[in-house]
């Protein structure tokens, strides 16, 4: 019920069918919902989202972000920010909203702007997790958002027996959420699970 209670704007369902259809895991329809509403809740117009997929995330972000927002995209797979720019421009989004990044996401990042984005959405390598968290921190203004993908991780991440590399760093990454006390966070039960939080 919670992941069918908001159906997506059709842009979103018709990318997340075709990624289906093509094999590729993609955000689930109430994780999709959650990335709009956040967008929204916080009125943002300048986010970054690290890792591209085939657009899903983006178009979701787009649903919910101010008609001149401006989107990021980080990725180091151009066959993946290929997909994303055909998504966004299939949907009729200009291309003059959106920024696709070749690159690794912590190189890039470094080059961003102090405390310019309403929402930093951390995906892609799960490995560096930690590390993307840490330049969040530095992107975001106060009262931004730090968005966290698949924070559940096939239910590995809850498991303490679980000692997969992916599923560690994940935990190690909420842990340094949790302890800043300049983010107010939660964790959102939906699809893979997301991590939200507030700074301060």
């Amino acid at each position: 019920m919670a992941e069918s209670f908001v159906y997506m704007p059709e842009s979103v369902r018709l990318a997340r069918e075709i990624a289906l259809d093509q094999g590729v895991d993609v955000p689930s329809n109430g994780a999709c919902a959650v990335l709009t509403f956040l967008a929204k809740a916080v009125k943002a117009r300048t986010v970054v989202a690290i890792g591209a997929g085939p657009g899903v995330t983006g178009l979701a972000l787009f649903s919910g972000m101010t008609s001149d927002g401006v989107l990021t995209v980080i990725d180091r797979d151009s066959e993946w920010l290929g997909e994303a720019r055909t998504a966004f421009t299939e949907a009729g989004i200009m291309p003059g909203r959106f920024r696709l990044i070749a690159g690794v996401a912590r190189n890039v990042m470094l080059k961003l702007s102090d405390a310019a984005y309403d929402l930093v959405l951390i995906g892609g390598d799960k490995l560096e997790y930690v590390e993307y968290v840490a330049q969040a921190v530095r992107l975001l203004r106060p009262g931004g958002l730090v968005v966290m993908s698949d924070v559940l991780w096939h239910n590995l991440v809850a498991d303490p027996r679980c000692d997969d590399d992916e599923a560690y760093i994940i935990r190690e990454a909420l842990q340094v959420v949790q302890a800043d006390d300049g983010f107010t966070s939660l964790i959102i039960p939906l699809g893979e699970g997301l991590l939200a939080a507030v700074k301060s």
